[in-house]
């Protein structure tokens, strides 16, 4: 079951993230965050009142989801983007399906009324998949917007509604 996430958790939710930066383009970002920006980024999404969760396998954090604000203006302010990233090694035990449940849980309860996913458009199906199952319907495509791994990416805009 998913659990709310802590700072003892950050080391292996950065880890988990650093792979998916250094070997895919399920990620945008180029380097890995250092811890201090993985602390920053914790302590904002729980001051902002939303949700940071991991989920385990046989007592190790396997991955992790949270939620952020879409945009900074006030009128978004009911809309946030979601991020799931699984562990290599945890990828097909269920831990995705858990944390996207729990998410979307953990945003009703704080109010929140839409979640966007922005996912790349990498070729492989599962975290489209993954959001479809949890009525992510498409809201549209973005072309060619990211530039990684010597290719340009697109991204695969997917919205719910929570209301």
């Amino acid at each position: 079951m998913a659990r709310t996430a802590g700072t003892a958790d950050l080391t292996t939710v950065a880890q988990i993230y650093a792979h998916y930066v250094t070997t895919s383009v399920a990620t945008f970002e180029i380097e890995p965050p250092d811890a201090e920006e993985w602390h920053r980024r914790f302590t904002a999404v729980d001051a902002a009142g939303l949700p940071f969760l991991v989920a385990e396998r046989d007592g190790v954090v396997a991955g992790y989801a949270y939620c952020a604000p879409w945009k900074t203006r006030p009128a978004y302010r009911a809309t946030v983007e979601d991020s799931v990233y699984v562990a290599p090694w945890a990828v097909g035990r269920g831990c995705g399906a858990e944390l996207l449940e729990a998410l979307l849980e953990a945003c009703r309860t704080a109010g929140i009324r839409e979640v966007i996913a922005v996912v790349a458009d990498s070729g492989d199906p599962a975290s489209l998949a993954l959001h479809r199952r949890f009525g992510f319907t498409e809201a549209g495509r973005l072309a060619r917007v990211g530039f990684k791994h010597g290719r340009f990416v697109d991204t695969v805009l997917l919205q719910r509604s929570l209301a």
